[in-house]
């Protein structure tokens, strides 16, 4: 089984560009030390600590439909909807512990996986 550092997606609403095409599909690949690093040395970053997210979208995300290289603006321009949809997956494709369980179905077996960290069950104790 290959290590997998790229991810596809689909966001919810859909990227617009200055002709008015729409763009959903992407790519988005793991993030390294230096993605997280290096911008927090941007002025950006530095009088805007929310910025931070923009260019480490700008940095992960190595494909959105026809766009040719995303830079801040593009990911500046996605709806609010979009932005959460690719900070979560962010999060969740970087993230070293999974929540993700393997259950099954009592009835009809039927196998698949539960994201237990939004049903509340996970709590440290």
């Amino acid at each position: 089984m290959a290590f997998k550092t790229e991810y596809e997606f689909e966001l919810p609403r859909g990227y617009v560009d200055e002709e008015g095409n729409l763009h959903k599909r992407g790519v988005m690949r793991l993030a390294t030390a230096a993605d997280e690093i290096l911008p927090m040395r941007d002025p950006r970053v530095q009088q805007n600590p929310g910025y931070l997210t923009i260019i480490l979208l700008t940095r992960v995300v190595t494909k959105l439909g026809d766009v040719r290289g995303i830079d801040t603006r593009v990911v500046e321009r996605l709806f609010t909807a979009d932005l959460a949809y690719l900070q979560n997956l962010y999060r969740q494709i970087n993230e070293l512990d999974s929540s993700m369980f393997k259950t099954s179905c009592p009835k009809c077996e039927h196998e698949f996986q539960v994201d237990m960290a939004f049903s509340g069950a996970l709590e440290e104790v």
